[in-house]
């Protein structure tokens, strides 16, 4: 099975930074995307950024410019550099593992509030 922990959520004031990390573990292989996913309160879990094995990034366009998604190539990780932090990217964020065969998944979840 695979595994996906997520560690770096918190509290920060208006225009901090954050950087979230996702490790995961178990039989990974042929990885297709690495992603971050966001859920506020009340409402639908969105795409943040995302990472392809080739190295391709999209974000969302509430995010360009201020997030950086990167791989740490010495394992299987990823992470989500956040500077700029506004209040509206108050949310659980979760990290996204697709493998080959649509095969999906999810970390567990870590919390970054931003406080105006």
């Amino acid at each position: 099975q695979v595994q996906l922990v997520e560690s770096g959520g918190g509290l920060v004031q208006t225009g901090g930074s954050l950087r979230l990390s996702c490790a995961a573990s178990g039989s990974i292989f042929s990885i297709v995307v690495m992603g971050w996913y966001r859920q506020a309160p009340g409402k639908q879990r969105e795409l943040v950024a995302t990472l392809t094995i080739g190295g391709w990034t999209n974000y969302a366009d509430s995010v360009k410019g201020r997030f950086t998604i990167s791989r740490d190539n010495a394992k299987i990780a990823w992470n989500l550099q956040m500077n700029s932090l506004k209040p509206e990217d108050t949310a659980v964020y979760y990290c996204n593992l697709e493998l080959t065969g649509a095969r999906t998944y999810w970390g567990q979840g870590t919390q970054v509030t931003v406080s105006s």
